[in-house]
């Protein structure tokens, strides 16, 4: 006989997304049931955050928490080999000077801080459970099937289903309605170091990035000594590899030079680890009771430390969305949702034209050499700093930085056709 578990909200997935909105509708003083496949703490990667962080731990009670586990990150580190020195934009030179740093932090951590809340608050928290399937009855609600690490079959009964599954992507891969990415296609290998060079004085936690030929590296320091290395490259280079993924990492850190000098004499504290494609965005956020959030909808390349924001934000945003489906006319719900939506939306179109661009020589131009003429600079480092959710004045600086960029490339390219055409105008000469 398999129990069934009742509740008004099930959540699927124990992460940044799940653990957030958990502890709101909780809160609110919903029956809220949440589930992870996994048990506290375990590893994930994503370790960098975003000044824009700091409002939702403000609300959720757990920024001392967060404070003693995570790293003070005051700004970012460009390093280009195509250029003669680094630069180092500060989060203090943003539109809004009070969210002027963010934290790096461990992840096995930092999400067992969220995990606790949630339970604090009131969720009915289930590890080591992982969910398997998923029906929507004709007369409504969900029913969801899933199995204890040992093996024990369990039901959970809801009005509502939450889907915050992450890379799993329970929904949008059991629907078939996740697609990858094809115009930003990306995959990474990554490993944590002891021992690396870190920025020296109030910079030490600073997040580095580094381009290379074939893409680009992070460079995290971690308040524990180590600091997380990872290189993010088109997933076709990444098929050229003929060696283990430790050796390939070392292989591909030799490429960067000004890396390899910060990683002299470090050492890995275990084998690197390689992931494949993870660029995608699902067809549809929202069905028939549930809702997808963070990484179970979409996931776009990390170079902007985007994803524990994007997941945490979107569960803050998502609360109206279920409290209306489960108290309020049915018009009013589908107003939520489709301002829901579109926010979403919005926010991950704004960080992907960055994204996309991010390894064009216009753009590392623009980071590497960058001007505040009428305040572009400015709106481009609270675009970082995660605002892009809300109906800001920077919105028409970065339509100004994005038509600058254009220009930009306009001349590059027309440089290097120029360029090419010249040896040929010589011979004829």
């Amino acid at each position: 006989m398999i129990m069934t578990t009742q509740s008004d909200v099930l959540i699927v997935g124990g992460g940044p997304a799940g653990s957030t909105i958990g502890a709101l509708l909780a809160q609110r003083g919903e029956n809220v049931v949440l589930v992870e496949k996994d048990t506290h703490p375990r590893f994930h990667i994503g370790e960098s955050l975003l000044p824009l962080n700091l409002p939702l731990f403000e609300a959720l009670g757990v920024k001392d928490e967060i404070d003693r586990v995570g790293m003070a990150k005051y700004g970012v580190e460009f390093v280009s080999p195509w250029h003669d020195h680094t630069t180092m934009l500060d989060f203090a030179q943003a539109w809004d000077k009070n969210l002027y740093y963010a934290y790096q932090v461990r992840r096995s951590e930092f999400d067992q801080i969220l995990w606790n809340n949630a339970a604090a608050k009131g969720a009915h928290v289930i590890e080591g459970c992982r969910i398997s399937q998923v029906e929507f009855p004709s007369d409504g609600g969900v029913v969801a099937t899933g199995e204890d690490s040992d093996g024990q079959a369990r039901r959970f009964a809801a009005k509502y289903l939450v889907d915050a599954s992450g890379r799993d992507t329970l929904l949008a891969g059991r629907l078939a309605i996740k697609q990858r990415n094809r115009r930003h296609a990306s995959a990474a290998v990554f490993g944590h170091f002891t021992g690396a060079q870190r920025l020296p004085g109030k910079a030490e936690g600073n997040i580095s990035l580094f381009w290379f030929d074939h893409g680009w590296f992070w460079f995290i320091p971690l308040a524990d000594g180590t600091t997380s290395v990872g290189a993010v490259c088109p997933p076709e280079f990444m098929k050229t590899r003929k060696t283990d993924v430790t050796t390939f990492l070392h292989s591909l850190i030799a490429q960067s030079p000004p890396l390899a000098e910060r990683l002299a004499g470090a050492q890995l504290t275990g084998p690197a680890t390689a992931t494949g494609n993870y660029s995608y965005r699902a067809e549809r956020m929202s069905g028939k009771n549930f809702i997808m959030i963070g990484d179970s909808y979409a996931f776009i390349d990390p170079v902007f430390s985007t994803g524990v924001f994007l997941a945490m934000k979107g569960a803050f945003l998502a609360v109206d969305v279920v409290l209306a489906h489960l108290h309020r006319p049915a018009a009013e719900a589908e107003h939520a949702l489709r301002r829901f939506e579109a926010q979403v939306r919005e926010a991950l179109d704004a960080f992907s034209w960055y994204i996309y661009r991010v390894n064009s020589p216009a753009m590392r131009n623009l980071l590497m050499e960058p001007r505040n003429n009428m305040r572009m600079q400015e709106a481009v480092l609270s675009l970082l700093s995660g605002d892009v959710f809300n109906d800001s004045p920077i919105r028409y600086r970065l339509l100004l930085f994005r038509g600058l960029w254009h220009i930009k490339s306009f001349f590059i390219r027309h440089a290097r056709l120029f360029s090419a055409l010249s040896p040929a105008r010589s011979r004829e000469a």
